[in-house]
């Protein structure tokens, strides 16, 4: 993708019209999760609406952009699925993964020490187990700097270090707190894997009983200059891996891009994926944007589902899919 189309990509354009729009069912069973990481972008709302598209006889739950694997915590505290498999590129990422699934207490203890230590001067101290962390990248840094950044957003600079700052209004979640967030979420995914990997070769690798799902960079941030990720990815070659995954018979279902539904018409970002894929496209109302709340408009978000030909066959039809995520 050439600098250009991205640009392009991330401007406003016609929604399309023939997309259902489905209201997720709260789910009861998800009143309680546990989420361990802090993460903008988290799919801890969506979740109530991906939850029930995995088939009862799904096997693993293969998430390769775990972020804070917000869809694989809420399938396997429901134990949905034998085992499940978060995977990421974002290497520091997956060893605080494997540190949470391993060793929560420990990584519970190591993350107290450093909250502790920042009480007499919060900024500098911030900035200095950031520059550990770009240094060393201990897990426990991590987990640290995603408790006190701003607005749980992660930013990296060109050379792949952390960057973005502490939210000045808050000092991150206190010791105890975070001890029962780490406990509760290994507790959930117990018995399963973290690891780096490509997407691609999640995708790839899948098996018929799996299903994989795909929460990628959305079209509008996913340029080389927008570093809340750390690496882009480039449309032409996901769609491609995409078209292969279709061939193979793959499971899985792709949040990508959205609508913002105001009162002076509807805002789409992205272009949508090509019709010949043959996925099944929803849109899901995700509830009122925080986005544009800040800026003084009143909207709604609407999140792009796309579901695989072999998952849609699995759940019996579109019309089961859409008697699914609906009340």
């Amino acid at each position: 993708m050439t600098e250009s189309s991205r640009h392009t990509a991330s401007l406003p354009r016609q929604p399309e019209t023939h997309v259902p729009v489905v209201t997720p069912v709260r789910l009861a069973g998800l009143a309680d999760v546990p989420h361990a990481l802090p993460y903008q972008g988290s799919k801890r709302r969506l979740a109530h609406a991906i939850v029930p598209l995995l088939p009862a006889d799904t096997d693993r739950l293969l998430e390769p952009f775990a972020g804070s694997a917000a869809v694989t915590i809420a399938a396997r505290h429901l134990r949905i699925g034998r085992t499940a498999e978060i995977s990421d590129l974002n290497v520091p990422l997956m060893r605080l993964w494997q540190r949470v699934l391993a060793e929560p207490g420990a990584l519970a203890d190591d993350y107290a020490l450093l909250w502790h230590a920042q009480q007499a001067d919060p900024r500098a101290y911030y900035d200095a187990v950031r520059d550990r962390f770009n240094a060393t990248g201990e897990p426990h840094c991590l987990l640290y700097l995603l408790a006190r950044c701003v607005k749980a957003a992660v930013r990296y600079n060109r050379e792949g270090g952390f960057n973005q700052g502490p939210d000045k209004r808050r000092l991150g979640a206190r010791p105890e707190v975070m001890r029962v967030r780490l406990t509760e979420t290994a507790r959930a995914l117990a018995g399963c894997r973290a690891y780096a990997a490509d997407y691609a070769d999640v995708l790839a690798h899948a098996d018929p009983a799996d299903v994989v799902y795909l929460d990628p960079p959305y079209q509008g941030v996913s340029s080389a200059r927008d570093h809340r990720y750390m690496a882009g990815l480039p449309r032409e070659a996901f769609v491609a891996r995409l078209r292969e995954a279709v061939a193979a018979g793959t499971s899985f279902v792709l949040s990508y891009d959205g609508l913002s539904r105001e009162r002076t018409g509807d805002r789409a970002y992205g272009e949508p994926l090509p019709a010949d894929l043959g996925l099944l496209h929803l849109h899901v109302d995700a509830g009122t944007s925080t986005q544009a709340t800040l800026h003084g408009r009143r909207a709604r978000t609407l999140e792009s589902l796309y579901l695989s030909p072999a998952l849609v066959a699995r759940l019996g039809g579109p019309a089961a899919v859409l008697g699914t995520t609906s009340p």
